[in-house]
C-alpha cells in the first residue's frame, strides 16, 4: 500500500466568517489538530501534527547566528496557528493568514506530499498557467538535484 500523503486539487469557497472546508481525504490525514502557517509563493501551508513536529526540529537546528535563519523562523512561526476542524470539516483561517495569501472567496486546496496548501483561486490559476508553460524545463533542471 502506498504511503499516506496529500495529493489532488480541490476548490472550495471561504465563508463570511473565514472558514474553509478541508477536503475529506485530507481530513483523514490531519487527525484531531494540525498547523497552518505562511507558505512560499503567497499560499498557506498546512501540516499534520507529526510532520509539524519534524519540521520544528529541523528549524530548531538552524543557526541562531545567521540573520536569514532568524528572519525565516520568525516569519514562519509568527503566523502559525494550531487548528481543529469543526463538525462540517471546516477550518477557521486567521485573518493574518487570509490577508497574507489574499484569500477572498474562491480558494484552491492542493495536496503536496507531506503538507497541503491553500491558495486564492486567482493566484493558483496564475501559478498553474506559468508552471505549465515551463514544466519541461523545470523537470530537466531537477536532474541536477
Amino acid at each position: 500500500m502506498a504511503p499516506k500523503m496529500f495529493f489532488g486539487e480541490f476548490e472550495h469557497a471561504l465563508d463570511t466568517k473565514g472558514r474553509l472546508i478541508i477536503p475529506a481525504k485530507f481530513r483523514e490525514l490531519l487527525g484531531d489538530s494540525f498547523v497552518i502557517t505562511r507558505g512560499m509563493d503567497g499560499c498557506i501551508f498546512g501540516y499534520p501534527a507529526a510532520r509539524w513536529a519534524t519540521l520544528q526540529a529541523q528549524l530548531d537546528d538552524l543557526p541562531l547566528t545567521k540573520k536569514d535563519a532568524r528572519a525565516f523562523v520568525r516569519f514562519f512561526y509568527a503566523a502559525a496557528a494550531e487548528c481543529e476542524l469543526d463538525k462540517q470539516g471546516r477550518v477557521m483561517i486567521p485573518a493574518s493568514l487570509r490577508n497574507y495569501a489574499k484569500l477572498e472567496k474562491q480558494c484552491v486546496i492542493v495536496g503536496v506530499s507531506d503538507r497541503f496548501e491553500i491558495w486564492s483561486a486567482t493566484k493558483w490559476q496564475t501559478f498553474e498557467t506559468e508552471t505549465a508553460e515551463n514544466f519541461d524545463d523545470l523537470a530537466e533542471n531537477l536532474i541536477d538535484f
